[in-house]
């Protein structure tokens, strides 16, 4: 079993997926965020059954940095109480996974 995570968090739109996603790479909080535009949610929120399109950041990031990625999503998101889901990575390329421990651990 490996130290990586997947996080999912889900935002109001693109531009604040970017804008989450920029600071948790450029802060090597995270490895790489993939942004995947226009995906539709359906929650029950304040008792009621809601639809919104959304956009779904996926985080690469490690075990050790997932606190870090929890506490900056909720300061830079717009939503009270964002979706922040970490997923365990069971298996992965050895190289891709050495970068992405190397992208998150090294100092500028």
């Amino acid at each position: 079993m490996s130290n990586e995570l997947l996080v999912l968090v889900t935002a109001p739109g693109e531009d604040e997926a970017r804008r989450i996603a920029t600071v948790l790479v450029e802060g090597r909080l995270a490895a790489c965020v993939n942004i995947i535009g226009a995906v539709e949610s359906v929650y029950r929120w304040e008792g009621k059954v809601t639809m919104d399109r959304e956009a779904l950041l996926i985080v690469k990031t490690t075990a050790a940095r997932y606190e870090q990625v929890e506490q900056r999503v909720k300061e830079l998101h717009s939503y009270s109480t964002p979706e922040v889901i970490a997923i365990r990575i069971e298996r992965g390329s050895e190289q891709y996974l050495s970068w992405l421990q190397g992208s998150v651990n090294q100092p500028d």
